[in-house]
């Protein structure tokens, strides 16, 4: 049986938060603006529950082999992994240079704060 260790568990249940994540923070700007702003925001708490079930134990998990800066910087990595093909695809946003050089500058931090 392949055996995951606790970094990549972490890093593949907060992949999975982050998309609830994005849905529950951007989605409601697409598929209910013509709602009241309230019951956009019941839809984004439910949404958030499940963000919230998957974030919590990504960080307990990680946090046994990652110091409390490298999951914030991994979260900030994979949030940005996310919402860029998020905000393309589903909310049909244009393709930008800066997201090239945003991410550079994430790729940058995981560098500094994940090296020796």
């Amino acid at each position: 049986m392949l055996q995951l260790s606790p970094a990549v568990i972490c890093a593949l249940l907060l992949v999975a938060s982050n998309v609830f994540m994005t849905f529950a923070w951007y989605a409601h700007l697409k598929n209910l603006s013509a709602q009241p702003w309230w019951i956009a925001a019941l839809a984004s708490w439910g949404i958030a529950l499940a963000e919230y079930l998957l974030m919590v134990p990504a960080n307990r998990i990680g946090f046994t082999t990652l110091s409390l800066p490298q999951l914030k910087i991994l979260q900030e990595a994979i949030t940005l992994a996310v919402f860029v093909p998020f905000a393309i695809l589903y909310m049909n946003q244009p393709v930008k240079l800066d997201y090239l050089w945003a991410a550079l500058c994430i790729m940058g931090a995981v560098y500094f704060v994940f090296r020796g």
